[in-house]
């Protein structure tokens, strides 16, 4: 069995191996914790905080459920405690019901383009392990073919902001890349006036564009 000492707690990260995955142990006998099994080595840890998982690279999960999403704001202020305190790269899953639909986009607005976080929804926790599987394998075959975590080209030095810009209703890879390339930055971006989005998008989707990241 493997001891908590090959999995040491440092600086607020857990070291994880390549085709390991570390479970915060509140998540002992869930549904993902069972489809995980036997999928990739699945260990569970104490004292893991605001993180649910902790996949290698540096890169751990925040998962957000149906029930979060209904009961209130405390995974609000867990998602902004995290971003605040922590030099991890942070993915957030969000079950996205018809339940928690009605919650979403708020939801997408604070993780993607207020925190600059990753989001990728999911309709239960049999996708959310899904994921989490094909993530793991991906780190462990080959880091530069990750569809989450690869390097960009050159001008997008950071890849969060490709993946933030393409959570934006309308804008797509090719837009994503228009955009960034004009603006720079997510907060230029939200800042832009319609005008200077259609000089780049064109008319119908700088409305629409302007139209989410001022409602």
């Amino acid at each position: 069995m493997t001891t908590k000492a090959n999995f040491p707690v440092t600086a607020g990260s857990v070291v994880v191996p390549y085709g390991h995955a570390i479970g915060n142990e509140k998540w002992r006998g869930s549904e993902v914790a069972q489809r995980l099994q036997g999928k990739v080595r699945l260990i569970f840890e104490d004292g893991l905080g605001l993180v649910d998982f902790h996949l290698s690279n540096r890169t751990c999960i925040l998962y957000i459920s149906e029930a979060d999403l209904v009961a209130g704001d405390e995974f609000k202020r867990r998602l902004v405690r995290f971003r605040n305190a922590s030099n991890l790269r942070g993915l957030v899953i969000v079950e996205k019901t018809q339940i928690s639909d009605q919650y979403f986009s708020a939801v997408q607005k604070l993780v993607v383009l207020e925190l600059g976080m990753v989001l990728l929804p999911v309709a239960n926790q049999g996708e959310a392990a899904q994921l989490i599987v094909q993530l793991v394998r991906e780190q462990s075959r080959d880091q530069g073919t990750n569809p989450f975590l690869r390097k960009q080209r050159p001008q997008l030095a950071e890849p969060a902001l490709f993946q933030t810009a393409q959570h934006i209703p309308g804008v797509g890879k090719t837009k994503a890349l228009l955009l960034l390339q004009h603006f720079g930055s997510i907060h230029r971006l939200c800042n832009a006036s319609i005008s200077e989005l259609e000089q780049v998008v064109g008319q119908t989707a700088a409305q629409q564009i302007h139209t989410f990241l001022c409602s």
